[in-house]
């Protein structure tokens, strides 16, 4: 997974943290934890405010 790939990444951040509500995830957080990914395969460096906000958000309507 890249980046850009921000369903698939709250897909895999929803099985992962079942548990976790996306709204009280901090960005630094969230960084953190799409690097650790097993099917994250992109430059850390490559992220950014707008990235990770998509994320989040996608993984808000994954959660519903």
């Amino acid at each position: 997974m890249k980046w850009t790939d921000t369903i698939r990444i709250a897909e895999a951040l929803h099985d992962k943290f079942p548990e976790i509500n996306p709204l009280t995830v901090r960005f630094t957080d969230l960084h953190k934890w799409v690097c650790e990914l097993d099917e994250f395969d992109d430059d850390p460096n490559r992220s950014g405010e707008k990235i990770l906000e998509a994320i989040q958000m996608a993984w808000i309507e994954e959660s519903e």
